[in-house]
């Protein structure tokens, strides 16, 4: 076997405790698909793995960060169909309950967490998918009057409100939301960030700085909004003033949550918790399926100019990209691991 390298932690910390290695070239067993990795992208959940307070997965270091990524089929094992050599690929939860993630040359997983995309889908794009576009899906389909996978129509006639549009999440609910037929709403805190959403396809965007959210939201949706896709707990009141009756807030980031619980109980309110990792094996094959068909439909794209700004970092610059989404960098921080 060939050598490799890959961005390891053998200890959790800041940023600066990923070094990049030569490994050896991992074999591919049966049911396995290796991938040569051209980029990975990194997440808030990538960085507080890497920082020791991430989700218990189980998993010690020394690990290779890094849920997410896009590349080209390296080689496949015995028993793997649907996929060859040379296959353009977007990957999703890589690390999760496994110490080896996509910042490394060459990743090995289950057929099941490698996805074949068409040929003129960016590597941009593919990398920009996994824990956000998953995320927005299941926030999208939980409510149970609702439908489990979204498809061109799946959410015709539903408004939906996002909070935090220019987000990772924000973006890809968006995007996924509009596809479905929906008419969306979103919140966002600058007017830099209100261009990113529009870019993203939003039909209103509300600036929560300048703006009173509630006043504005039911200006916009006088029955109110069905589904609240929401990235702060503190915003709960705000969205039960505006949830039409029998909604449902989907929260996905962590936090303390306060409940006025008479004023959800008067519009019988589900309050529903996410986190992508541990979703039904169906939720989650759901949302892989659908958010592929969105992506090869042209449906799905990133860059500036679809809401998404791309944050390129060199692979021996892994501490940096880390720091990037540390301090809240807008847009997607990919790492180029491999060239095209």
């Amino acid at each position: 076997m060939g050598r490799m390298l890959a961005a390891v932690f053998e200890e959790p910390g800041p940023a600066a405790v990923l070094q990049i290695v030569e490994r050896e070239t991992p074999s591919v067993g049966a049911g396995e698909v290796r991938v040569r990795i051209v980029l990975s992208a990194v997440n808030p959940t990538d960085t507080g793995t890497r920082a020791g307070r991430g989700v218990p997965d189980g998993v010690a270091p020394p690990r290779v960060p890094n849920q997410d990524g896009a590349g080209v089929v390296d080689a496949v094992g015995e028993g793997v169909t649907g996929l060859e050599a040379g296959d353009r690929v977007w990957v999703w939860d890589a690390s999760y309950g496994r110490a080896n993630g996509t910042a490394q040359e060459l990743v090995v997983l289950p057929r099941r967490q490698v996805v074949r995309m068409n040929d003129d889908v960016p590597f941009e794009v593919g990398a920009a998918l996994g824990i956000p576009a998953l995320t927005a899906h299941r926030c999208l389909t939980l409510a149970s009057d609702g439908p489990a996978r979204l498809a061109p129509g799946a959410l015709d006639g539903r408004i939906v409100l996002v909070a935090g549009g220019a987000g990772a999440v924000g973006n890809a609910a968006i995007q996924l939301a509009k596809w479905a037929g929906a008419t969306v709403l979103t919140t966002v805190s600058s007017k830099e960030k209100a261009d990113l959403a529009t870019a993203a396809g939003a039909d209103a965007v509300v600036n929560y700085r300048e703006e009173d959210v509630a006043a504005r939201v039911k200006e916009l949706a006088p029955p109110g909004v069905q589904v609240v896709v929401e990235v702060n707990t503190e915003n709960l009141r705000t969205d039960l003033a505006v949830i039409a009756p029998g909604g449902n807030i989907a929260i996905y980031v962590a936090g303390e949550v306060t409940i006025p619980s008479f004023k959800a109980m008067l519009k019988n309110v589900s309050l529903d918790f996410v986190l992508t990792y541990t979703t039904t094996v169906q939720e989650k094959d759901n949302a892989v399926a659908a958010v592929a068909e969105a992506v090869d439909a042209g449906a799905f794209k990133v860059g500036e100019e679809a809401g998404l700004p791309i944050l390129r970092f060199p692979f021996e610059q892994v501490s940096a990209a880390h720091e990037a989404v540390e301090q809240n960098a807008v847009g997607k921080v990919v790492i180029e691991v491999t060239q095209p």
